[in-house]
């Protein structure tokens, strides 16, 4: 692990550090042992990050030494088809606002944080960093990928022309403590968490899930997403420089391996406790058949997950249950 002696001098920006990996970076920064006074954070009430006005007046006044950009719109499928303009024009105004302020403010470190979704639908696996912007994108969530593509290549572009030290991560598939549980709007573990925990409380004799469960995904607990992150921008620059490019600087993050939605559901319906049976609607659809990262770049850097699939979900339901008690 880099030397974190500088990071306790400097004032930190987490930007969306209410959200599931803003909240994340910030408990791995104060695990590191950097007071909480220097970790600066507002709400969306105190700080909308669309308006480019109070982004500049809130550097004026903070002048943080370095961003993690964790803030964005995000949502799922059903999200990002009901509103792609909402998706494409909120994450590209917070991108530029953000970015272009920490530049005029003489921030020399920023991180920012995409998606997988920014690969092509079609991409080979495992994904590589090389496959960005060889291909047609997902079509239910290209905006937001437009706009998160959009997102490194600020940072790499205010590093060409200004040589400012602005990083990109690129994170596979992310849940644990802070996820998002609505039952329109999450993603597939959160939703499963949901789904066989209300199965569970009203003695339901089985849970039926979508598709033919043979579809695989990559799921990283989103703490190892934090410590990856706080990995990425701590490492020497010129340790960053050597293992990436000037135009295609961004580091993937994954846990390494994938599994099928068929074996996830087991594995959610142990966390949970769900004692019925697990029934699979072949009749409907099963999306893209596999997306896995290639995470071999961050593995040679010297970073490994540390959070298994059952711990981390038995994490995350202990936090859907504190949360529905709310």
């Amino acid at each position: 692990m880099p030397s974190t002696t500088s990071a306790k001098a400097e004032k930190i920006f987490v930007a969306g550090h209410r959200g599931m990996v803003g909240s994340a970076i910030v408990r791995a920064l104060l695990a590191q042992g950097v007071p909480r006074t220097d970790i600066i954070t507002r709400s969306r009430t105190e700080l909308d990050l669309c308006n480019q006005a109070a982004v500049n007046a809130f550097f004026d006044q903070e002048q943080p030494n370095q961003v993690y950009l964790a803030a964005a719109k995000v949502g799922g499928i059903h999200a990002n088809n009901t509103y792609p303009a909402d998706f494409i024009y909120d994450n590209l105004m917070v991108q530029a606002n953000v970015i272009h302020a920490a530049h005029t403010h003489g921030v020399q470190k920023l991180l920012f944080l995409g998606s997988s979704c920014i690969y092509p639908r079609m991409a080979q696996q495992p994904m590589t960093e090389a496959a960005l912007l060889t291909g047609a994108l997902e079509p239910t969530n290209e905006p937001y990928a437009v706009a998160k593509i959009a997102g490194i290549k600020l940072c790499e572009s205010y590093n060409r022309q200004y040589g400012r030290d602005y990083r990109s991560v690129m994170p596979t598939n992310l849940y644990g403590p802070g996820d998002n549980y609505h039952p329109e709007n999450s993603h597939v573990i959160p939703a499963l968490i949901r789904r066989f925990h209300e199965a569970k409380t009203s003695h339901a004799p089985e849970v039926v899930i979508w598709g033919t469960g043979t579809p695989k995904r990559e799921f990283l607990y989103v703490d190892d997403m934090a410590s990856a992150s706080v990995f990425v921008m701590q490492l020497p620059v010129t340790t960053y420089l050597a293992h990436t490019q000037p135009m295609q600087s961004h580091i993937n993050v994954g846990f390494g391996s994938d599994i099928t939605i068929y074996e996830l559901a087991h594995a959610v319906g142990i966390a949970v406790g769900f004692q019925g049976q697990i029934k699979f609607d072949a009749t409907k659809p099963d999306g893209a058949p596999r997306k896995w990262m290639d995470s071999t770049r961050l593995n040679s850097l010297g970073w490994q997950p540390q959070v298994g699939l059952a711990l981390g979900l038995s994490h995350a339901y202990t936090d859907f249950v504190k949360a529905s008690a709310h």
